[in-house]
């Protein structure tokens, strides 16, 4: 389906991130992968897209908080691939602390990474998607995009300023052959997730279990948590032919979270 196409995705060495890079190659598409992590888990990752999809991959260590590392990031596919046909904006962090405790670096560091590496990546990715009038830029936002929990004010607002971001540059480009679109997921079952439990059981005296149903997935009426490959297959469907028409849109991938 995407064969002859080059997606970058930020934030994609691990995650979320990943398996969106490794569902875009096992559509045909070649990859620039980006984000941090041990500089010999980053290789293997890279070189097994390669090897299990067929496709080419290449890494860019930008960072997601300096723009001109993130333009340079779009130069690298350019230069490597010719394009930047899909650009996925996934990179993110959080912190979590009342306003008023709120540290000012983690503040700037959410906005910068969360937010505002997405406007820099599209910026820069747009004028080759208008010469070849076909794109496709999706943004992972979050359930957060739709609703506040507290204690996240950076990553509310980062989310929430994602789906504004969305909707303009949709309207935009919308007749330029370009969709942009936001997936927004509730709690996603990751490595990082999984490392949380042990210490959040501890700090707050319950069973692993009673983090998972209790904490975690207390907004989730599914009670289960979102796979990456659920999220992964969500943007491959938005790059297809299909997906044409669905351009500006907020698209939970929630387990209910945002229904009720």
């Amino acid at each position: 389906m995407l064969s002859n196409k080059t997606a970058v995705v930020t934030g994609s060495t691990s995650g979320i991130g990943l398996a969106i890079a490794r569902g875009l190659a096992k559509e045909g598409a070649n990859i620039v992968i980006n984000g941090l992590g041990d500089a010999g888990e980053i290789e293997a990752e890279r070189a097994g897209i390669e090897k299990d999809f067929g496709v080419k991959c290449v890494y860019s260590p930008a960072n997601m908080m300096k723009p001109d590392e993130i333009a340079g990031m779009i130069d690298l596919a350019q230069t490597e691939f010719g394009a930047v046909d899909i650009l996925v904006n996934n990179a993110g962090i959080q912190h979590v602390a009342p306003v008023d405790e709120f540290p000012l670096d983690k503040w700037d560091a959410i906005i910068a990474i969360n937010m505002s590496s997405a406007f820099h990546a599209t910026r820069a990715a747009l004028p080759g998607m208008k010469k070849k009038g076909w794109g496709r830029v999706i943004n992972t936002a979050s359930a957060h995009a739709l609703v506040a929990s507290p204690y996240k004010s950076a990553y509310v607002t980062a989310k929430h300023g994602i789906a504004g971001f969305t909707k303009t540059a949709a309207l935009e480009v919308a007749q330029q052959g370009i969709t942009v679109n936001a997936v927004c997921p509730g709690y996603v079952w990751t490595p990082l997730v999984e490392k949380q439990i042990p210490d959040t059981a501890k700090a707050r005296g319950i069973t692993e279990e009673q983090v998972k149903t209790d904490v975690m997935l207390a907004g989730q009426p599914t009670k289960e948590f979102v796979t990456v490959d659920q999220v992964a297959g969500f943007v491959v469907f938005l790059c297809s032919d299909a997906a044409a028409s669905i351009t500006g849109s907020i698209l939970p991938i929630d387990g209910g979270w945002t229904a009720q």
